[in-house]
C-alpha cells in the first residue's frame, strides 16, 4: 500500500467511529474480548482518575472492556493501593511468570501483560494521562473491531509543552522529531506515515503481540513498528487522532537516555532483519556530562540491550493459551 493511500484509508479521527454502545455491540457480534493494560511506576497522582473514568464508562455503562488491569513495576508510592481501591486488577510485574525472572522497564510490563491478561485484543494506555477521556480507549479499539485486516493501532495527538489559550504545537515529541523520524526517513520510509511513532497508547491483536520480541526498555514502540511492518506490511496498521494528550514532560537529560535506548533497538532490528551488513557490537554505555562551576564530570550510564522473546516461545504461555 502506498503511503498516501494509507494516510487516506488508515488514518482516523476518534469522532469518525460509531458511539461506544454501537462499538460494544459490534464487539459482541464478533465475539471479541478486550483487555486494558496500564503499565505503571509511581503514578499515584493520575492513575485513580484514569481507572474511575474508564471503568465506569467502558465496563459499567457499556460493555466495551472485559478486563482492566494495572501492571506495576514496583512503585514505592501508593500507585497499587489507589488502583486497587478504584477497581482495577493489580499485578506486580515481578510476580508474573516468575520462572522467567525479573527485568526492569516498561517493555517488561507490556510483555508480561500478554501472559497475564486474556483478551483477544490488548489495549495499552500510559498511567500519566492528565486529560484522560474514553476516546483514548474506544478511538484505538474501533478500527480493530470494525476492520478485521487491521492488527495494530497507534494513537497520535497534540502534545503541548505549555498550555496557553488555543495554541497547540503540532508534531511528535522531541525524541520523535530529532531521532526517530530522521531514522525512519532514511531506513524505513513506510513508517514515516506515523505522526506519533513513540506514543504509549496503542491497541493490538493478541495474534500479533505473541509473535513479537519485546525490548525491556525504551525501544519497545520502535521495535513493534519495524517488526509488524516486516511481518504484515503497512496495511496492518492504523492510527487515530485523539486530539490532545496532557502529561508531564521529561528533562532533556532523560530524553537522551530514551534516545540512546531507541537507537540501540533500531540498530539491533537492522541486524535482525539483515538490513545492514557487518553490524558492529552495540554499546550499552551512554556518556553524559554534569558541570559545577568550571569543573566538568563525565557520567556513564549503563543501558543494557535486553529483550524478551516472543511470548509464543514461552512454555508457560503456550500451556495457558493452548498454543502448540
Amino acid at each position: 500500500m502506498e503511503r498516501n493511500e494509507w494516510l487516506k484509508k488508515n488514518t482516523f479521527h476518534h469522532s469518525d467511529f460509531p458511539g461506544i454502545g454501537e462499538l460494544a455491540e459490534e464487539k459482541q457480534k464478533r465475539q471479541l474480548s478486550i483487555s486494558l493494560c496500564i503499565p505503571a511506576l509511581n503514578e499515584e497522582d493520575t492513575i485513580g482518575k484514569e481507572i474511575v473514568l474508564l471503568k465506569s464508562e467502558l465496563m459499567t455503562r457499556y460493555n466495551l472492556l472485559d478486563e482492566l488491569a494495572v501492571i506495576d513495576s514496583g512503585s514505592d508510592d501508593a500507585t497499587r493501593e489507589v488502583a486497587s481501591a478504584f477497581g482495577a486488577d493489580v499485578y506486580l510485574s515481578s510476580e508474573i511468570l516468575p520462572g522467567e525472572g525479573e527485568k526492569k522497564g516498561k517493555g517488561e510490563n507490556l510483555w508480561k501483560a500478554i501472559y497475564q491478561l486474556t483478551g483477544d485484543i490488548i489495549l495499552y494506555l500510559d498511567a500519566d494521562i492528565k486529560n484522560i477521556h474514553p476516546k483514548f480507549a474506544y478511538g484505538l479499539l474501533a478500527p480493530l473491531i470494525l476492520r478485521e485486516e487491521i492488527k495494530y493501532v497507534k494513537a497520535f495527538y497534540e502534545r503541548p509543552l505549555v498550555m496557553s489559550g488555543d495554541i497547540r504545537p503540532s508534531g511528535g515529541g522531541r525524541v520523535t522529531e530529532i531521532l526517530v523520524r530522521p531514522l525512519f526517513s532514511l531506513f524505513f520510509p513506510q513508517l514515516t506515515v506515523f505522526l506519533q511513532p513513540l506514543s504509549g497508547e496503542y491497541a493490538v491483536r493478541r495474534e500479533v503481540l505473541e509473535q513479537l520480541a519485546f525490548p525491556v526498555g525504551y525501544g519497545v514502540e520502535t521495535a513493534h513498528l519495524i517488526d509488524v511492518l516486516q511481518l504484515y506490511g503497512l496495511e496492518a496498521f492504523a492510527q487515530v487522532d485523539l486530539d490532545q494528550r496532557v502529561h508531564k514532560n521529561q528533562p532533556t537529560r532523560d530524553l537522551g537516555k530514551m534516545a540512546f535506548g531507541i537507537l540501540q533497538t533500531f540498530l539491533s532490528r537492522q541486524k535482525k532483519h539483515g538490513l545492514i551488513e557487518k553490524m558492529p557490537e552495540i554499546g550499552e554505555v551512554l556518556r553524559q556530562f554534569q558541570s559545577k562551576g568550571t569543573e566538568h564530570e563525565q557520567v556513564e550510564i549503563c543501558i543494557p540491550v535486553e529483550e524478551r522473546p516472543p511470548m509464543l516461545e514461552v512454555a508457560a504461555y503456550r500451556e495457558k493459551f493452548s498454543k502448540r
